[in-house]
């Protein structure tokens, strides 16, 4: 093949093609549809290895808008057995491993494929968005992840850095955390893993602590709001907490306790709505479940296990323009009980399916279909009946991925709030990765995502709880063990100072007449310092003050915004929190596009500014804070 013509797959051909090959140099175009994927793996077949014997290096191509599992020379949907590797065209590798005749083996939070995929650019010879494996970047897979080697990457990787002498990027990073994090479950989870392989030690709130200085630590609770910590070696009695908070829940639509409909010949499922989304952008696009599952598991008790049905299960189709000819005239206007049930499968299909199975895939439980059940069950390798419950949202299954002619948005869904979660998250784990990093520091760096802040905060794992609380209270007296300090929680608490991190609107070139005419923040021009006089948001002169200064020592812009007075205003976690802690606040976010759309959107370049905002945060705030004085 002539250098610099991209390979093409006729259109007829199975996009799963495996098949033994010697090592071949890198191809000319390294997209999805034209990347080689080596892969150690066994397969019985006349043009492999017999089962058995040493692992043979494979090659497999594959193209994109394809979700197939590749086998022995077949294509295949669904099964699990005799796989080699997943691949998802959007997200690079997401899953990998398994010889012939075993059942595929899953990377999840623990595994590494996923995270193969670091940075992403656009394809020279493909669509346009499509996300891409580096240039002159070897994959290589095995049953423990992938390593990679990048070079010219366009978000460089703290691996190439210091040669490229660039400046880190979390955008890849940032949009495999964004396609992990269906659910504030799996968000927790993600953060879990992340922390982990940090080096942050779990503790639980249910035991006693043993919080020492120099010390890293985190907690979750419900598994879906997370509290990670790092103490200074050199803490001092009564210094304050340095914490960035974000939540990890979005608005979509959540399935009711009883979700089996039927109407029409369709299976629908009920669903119920979770907080104010643009429910008219749920409709046709491709759906499907995730969430947590209750199981009960033979000899190990109920356990609570995550889901994610990662292919389109499910639809909310519109009605056509011929039987609602004024809806361009009147608005699109859906009845949200009534028009919002997702379509899971035609009511004869489903009753087919029953008869194939006999009557196997049916629960004692009648309150959600059993072909729901059936693809759970499938999923998480357990019987129907061993389901006890669950929580489940419905998600869109197009993933995240980098857009714009000139690459410098992102489209997802989710990026409020995940995306100052994951930016909160990494600011902290970079800022005391290095052996020393907390050599000098006197204070306690925080971040903590909570959930339901979309519905108000006010449930056990919301910031309306007393969980921040607490938790600052608990670490101040392991720190102080032993001596007696007037007044130390007291003090410690007026010490600290809070970023409250939610996602800020950015002006709509179609409606910039909804912007104030002197506040507009603009995507590429650095986070948003919220303002509201009537505290909607908790931003003061002096927290505005003090986080600017941060920026300006670390050279990254800000912005600033208030609604205009004939407008409501949101409000975020930043005022609960301000009020019920007591703790000095500034309200602040990213700029962004459609919030509470099914398809956000947000500027690369402003994921990036936040990260570096929140990491100097860390680093900066304790001597920038000791410049300033107020109740003196």
């Amino acid at each position: 093949m002539p250098m610099g013509v991209p390979m093409q797959l006729p259109p007829g051909l199975l996009s799963g093609v495996v098949r033994a090959l010697p090592r071949t140099p890198s191809l000319p175009c390294t997209c999805i549809s034209h990347t080689v994927v080596r892969s150690s793996l066994g397969f019985s077949e006349a043009k492999a290895p017999s089962q058995g014997s040493a692992d043979v290096e494979f090659e497999a191509l594959f193209a994109r808008r394809s979700y197939d599992l590749f086998s022995t020379g077949k294509r295949t949907r669904g099964s699990r057995k005799n796989i080699g590797f997943v691949v998802r065209a959007e997200d690079g590798i997401e899953r990998g491993g398994g010889r012939r005749g075993e059942p595929l083996k899953r990377f999840d939070s623990k595994g590494g494929l996923r995270r193969g995929l670091e940075n992403h650019q656009l394809c020279e010879c493909c669509q346009v968005g499509w996300s891409r494996i580096n240039s002159d970047r070897e994959i290589s897979t095995s049953s423990t992840g992938v390593s990679a080697a990048t070079s010219n990457t366009l978000f460089p990787t703290a691996e190439n850095v210091a040669e490229k002498g660039t400046t880190v990027s979390i955008v890849g990073d940032m949009i495999n955390y964004l396609n992990a994090s269906w659910t504030p479950f799996h968000a927790t989870a993600e953060a879990k893993r992340i922390l982990l392989e940090a080096g942050f030690q779990q503790i639980r709130e249910e035991d006693e602590w043993n919080v020492q200085p120099g010390g890293r630590y985190f907690f979750t609770r419900n598994m879906s709001s997370i509290f990670a910590f790092a103490v200074g070696k050199r803490y001092e009695d009564g210094k304050g907490f340095n914490v960035v908070a974000a939540h990890t829940d979005s608005p979509c639509p959540k399935l009711k306790p009883v979700s089996a409909n039927t109407k029409a010949g369709f299976l629908s499922v009920g669903v119920q709505t979770y907080g104010g989304g643009l429910w008219h952008t749920w409709f046709d696009r491709d759906l499907s479940v995730a969430g947590r599952v209750l199981v009960n598991r033979k000899g190990r008790g109920v356990l609570h296990e995550l889901v994610k049905i990662d292919r389109p299960i499910m639809r909310i189709p519109t009605l056509a323009i011929h039987l609602d000819r004024t809806v361009n005239t009147d608005g699109f206007k859906p009845n949200l009980e009534s028009h919002l049930a997702p379509v899971l499968a035609t009511q004869i299909k489903a009753e087919l399916a029953h008869e194939g199975s006999n009557g196997a895939i049916y629960s004692l439980n009648k309150s959600h279909h059993p072909l729901l059940l059936q693809i759970l069950s499938e999923e998480l390798e357990c019987k129907p009946g061993d389901i006890a419950d669950f929580e489940l949202n419905v998600c869109d299954v197009q993933p995240s991925c980098i857009g714009g002619a000139r690459n410098e948005f992102i489209f997802s869904g989710r990026l409020d709030n995940l995306a100052s979660s994951y930016c909160a998250l990494r600011g902290l784990v970079d800022s005391c990765k290095d052996p020393g990093a907390l050599t000098d520091e006197t204070s306690i760096r925080v971040v903590a995502l909570f959930d339901n802040e979309e519905v108000g905060s006010d449930s056990a794992q919301g910031a309306g709880s007393p969980t921040m609380f607490h938790a600052m209270k608990r670490i101040i007296l392991c720190l102080n063990r032993g001596a007696s300090s007037e007044g130390v929680v007291e003090r410690t608490l007026r010490r600290s100072f809070l970023v409250s991190a939610d996602m800020a609107h950015a002006v709509h070139p179609n409606y910039a007449e909804r912007h104030e005419e002197h506040h507009q923040p603009k995507l590429h021009e650095g986070l948003v310092l919220k303002h509201n006089a009537n505290q909607r948001y908790a931003t003061t002169s002096i927290t505005a003050f003090l986080f600017k200064e941060v920026a300006r020592l670390a050279g990254v812009p800000t912005q600033e915004f208030v609604v205009r007075n004939d407008m409501g205003c949101g409000s975020t976690i930043g005022p609960i929190l301000a009020s019920g802690v007591g703790i000095r606040t500034v309200d602040c976010g990213m700029p962004q596009l459609s919030m509470h759309s099914v398809r956000e959107m947000c500027g690369t370049k402003d994921v990036d500014l936040a990260y570096r905002h929140f990491m100097a945060f860390y680093q900066l705030f304790t001597s920038v804070d000791e410049k300033l004085q107020i109740d003196s």
